[in-house]
Order: C-alpha cells, then sequence, then structure tokens
C-alpha cells in the first residue's frame, strides 16, 4: 500500500521546516509521498519548499490563495497514493500518531479512519473552540444517527478513490464537515483512533472561526437533506 499525505500550506514558513522534517521523520509501516500544496502564501513558504531534498516530497503551487478545501482537491487531484491522509502544516497534530490510523486499515478492521481529538486541559487554545468542535459533531451525530467523537479532526485516512469521488466543492474549512457528511449519507462509519493534539492560538496563526462552525452545521444539514448519487 501506498499512502499519500496531503499537507495544505499558507503562509508557514515559521512552522513549514519543521513540519515537512516530522512528517519524513516517521517510521511509516508503508511507502509513502508527501504533496504538498503552496496555497498562495506570501513569505518564505515557496523558498522553503524549492530547497527541500527529499524524493518523497511533491511540491504544487497556487498562484493565488484559495483556502483549504481548494489545496485539498489540487493535492488529491496529483495524489499517487492507494490511500490519503490530511496534515496541516501548523504542528498541532503530530505525524507518529498517522500509523496508528494504518493499523485499522492494514488488519482489516476498517476503510476510513478519524483521528480523534480528547482536548485535554492543554489541547486547545479555548473554551469555545473546543464547544463549538462538540456541538457540530454532535449535530453531525444526530443528523446521520451516529456517533462520532471529533469530526473536524485533521486526521482523515481513507482510499484516495473514495475521497474523489466524493466531489467536495466546499473551497475552505467547510470541507471537513462536507467529506464527513458525505461518507456518513453513504453509510460509510468512520473508525475512531485517539492522537494527540497541541493547539496554537489566534496569535499563533489559528485561522478557524466561529463563522466556520456555522457553515459547518449548514453543510451537515444539507447533505443529510441530499439524496445519496444513484451509482452508490
Amino acid at each position: 500500500m501506498k499512502l499519500s499525505i496531503l499537507m495544505p500550506v499558507y503562509n508557514e514558513e515559521a512552522r513549514l521546516p519543521d513540519a515537512l522534517k516530522q512528517a519524513l521523520a516517521v517510521d511509516y509501516p508503508c511507502e509513502i509521498e508527501l504533496v504538498v500544496v503552496d496555497d498562495g502564501s506570501k513569505d518564505g513558504t515557496a523558498q522553503i519548499l524549492a530547497a527541500a531534498d527529499d524524493s518523497r516530497l511533491r511540491p504544487i503551487t497556487h498562484p493565488r490563495n484559495q483556502g483549504k478545501g481548494a489545496a485539498i482537491k489540487t493535492a488529491v487531484a496529483e495524489a499517487t497514493g492507494d490511500y490519503m491522509v490530511i496534515l496541516d502544516a501548523d504542528l498541532e497534530y503530530d505525524p507518529n500518531d498517522i500509523p496508528r490510523l494504518l493499523d485499522p486499515v492494514l488488519d482489516g478492521r476498517a476503510t476510513v479512519v478519524y483521528g480523534n481529538r480528547t482536548f485535554g486541559s492543554h489541547s486547545s487554545f479555548s473554551f469555545w473552540y473546543v464547544m463549538g468542535n462538540k456541538a457540530v459533531t454532535t449535530a453531525a451525530n444526530m443528523l446521520y444517527n451516529c456517533y462520532l467523537g471529533d469530526l473536524e479532526t485533521c486526521f482523515k485516512l481513507m482510499p484516495l478513490e473514495l475521497y474523489r469521488s466524493l466531489a467536495v466543492k466546499s473551497k475552505g474549512f467547510g470541507m471537513e464537515a462536507e467529506v464527513t457528511g458525505k461518507l456518513l449519507r453513504r453509510k460509510v462509519r468512520p473508525f475512531e483512533v485517539p492522537i494527540s493534539y497541541a493547539a496554537r492560538s489566534r496569535e499563533e496563526g489559528k485561522k478557524i472561526t466561529a463563522m466556520d462552525g456555522v457553515e459547518a452545521l449548514w453543510i451537515l444539514l444539507k447533505e443529510r437533506i441530499r439524496k445519496p448519487p444513484a451509482n452508490i
């Protein structure tokens, strides 16, 4: 099996070198590629990617910023793996957890695996961020009659062709809700494994806002009332 690790990047020059180093240093149980999409960064991101020297790294550039969903769409189109997982460049997620996501797939227990953040005392930048995440996740559980612990997690591992078939349209952070809504609408229940998480603050560059939570709720409702594609 080959795993495509997809990394959207926007103005992360302070963290990108460590993000690349950490992602490429993990002892993965399979072949990997790291597809990095520079989503129109205005800082030194392009120079950092140009200087990186690893055959597993595949840098791609957007001429202007289009949003996380658009960056992932580009990465998915270029990826060559059997499976994919998203890894942000902000160092909030630990790539050492990725092999744990792979375990249920490699031993045949699951096809789609989510990394579940526990949000302990030092793993979120604010109380309201955690409550917003829980509200969105609870809404999904009620709408789709399931029991997920963390809908908004970045760590969503699944077959690359499955993600492509979802035809995700959201260009921003709404992609997280859209992906999950479309999977649940198809009766695909993600397998969850606990992961570590260290949130950064607004001052450190945290980008998601309350409006992203409102958008996620709307997307979940919209996906719930739509009928699944006839060929699914």
